[in-house]
């Protein structure tokens, strides 16, 4: 039971920065652009995060520059991709490779250490205990007990799914990517919304950027982001953007990597980590041929 219950609270953990991530994606992924610029977002949003925590020892100050530093990419991405309409795949890969580059200059520069930083004066997010729930048995120990961002990643899930099928805007972001010229004859610039889409993916990544440093573990290491942005990319693909489809497949991607960590008591871990990106594979696979079955039906 001891060995369930903590497979499921890692799932728990493992699914919240790619939930967090891909409801960002989702914002532009409506808005008609495939931003796969999220890696980088949430790279550089853990190195800021822990940046905030450790110079004002406060985990609060850690989750405002985590998302100060994803925004300053969103910036970026909108500048090049969204104002002067070059490539996406391309602006999102230059920066991917950008975040990559600048943290590790920035890790040794201003921690002076190669690989990772780690020190008792960074502050952690703190986990809530939820009043009755957690003295239920059992329930209670994979409900209550999580990380703040976790329940805040369920939040965003319910008012991500609110904004994009019950609201105005909703309706707006999914005409700029269904069919932007309609839009712009109605008055209401296509580029305006999707400036806004990739901002509101920015701030998201920044959330899951600052549960990877000051949540998850509370430390940072280069590329610690591990491929948790094209994770969340294949997240939004897998369900055409839906939320709470995201929400489940962020589960199934966080139980494979749960029990990734489950195996390393019996295998190497550079074999359990492969398992959370084989379970992409393979989902990948999956909706590829549905998609050409699909196709040719």
């Amino acid at each position: 039971m001891n060995i369930l219950i903590g497979l499921l609270n890692g799932m728990i953990t493992g699914a919240t920065p790619i939930l967090l991530a891909a409801l960002g994606g989702t914002m532009t992924y409506y808005a008609g652009i495939f931003n796969i610029a999220m890696e980088g977002m949430m790279l550089v949003s853990a190195f800021f995060a822990v940046i905030g925590s450790y110079y004002y020892q406060s985990w609060i100050v850690g989750i405002i520059f985590a998302v100060l530093g994803a925004l300053v990419m969103a910036l970026i991405f909108i500048l090049f991709s969204v104002k002067l309409k070059t490539d996406e795949f391309i602006t999102g890969i230059a920066l991917n490779l950008f975040a990559l580059g600048a943290t590790t200059y920035m890790l040794r520069q201003i921690f002076g250490v190669k690989g990772a930083f780690a020190d008792p004066s960074i502050v952690p997010i703190p986990d809530i205990s939820i009043p009755i729930v957690r003295d239920i048995p059992v329930l209670g120990q994979i409900v209550s007990g999580h990380n703040l961002l976790v329940y805040i990643g369920l939040l965003a899930t319910i008012v991500s799914s609110y904004i994009i099928f019950r609201t105005r805007f909703g309706l707006r972001l999914r005409a700029a990517g269904y069919n932007a010229e309609c839009l712009n004859t109605s008055g209401v610039q296509s580029d305006h919304i999707r400036t806004i889409s990739v901002l509101l993916c920015g701030v998201l990544c920044g959330l899951a950027g600052a549960f990877l440093s000051l949540g998850y573990v509370t430390l940072f290491s280069e590329n610690m982001s591990a491929g948790k942005g094209w994770i969340s990319l294949a997240a939004i693909i897998l369900v055409n953007g839906n939320p709470w489809g995201i929400a489940l497949i962020s589960l199934i991607f966080g139980f494979s990597d749960g029990f990734g960590l489950l195996l390393q008591q019996y295998l190497p871990s550079q074999f359990t980590s492969m398992v959370p990106y084989i379970a992409t594979l393979i989902a990948l696979f999956v909706y590829s041929s549905r998609k050409r079955k699909e196709l040719l039906s």
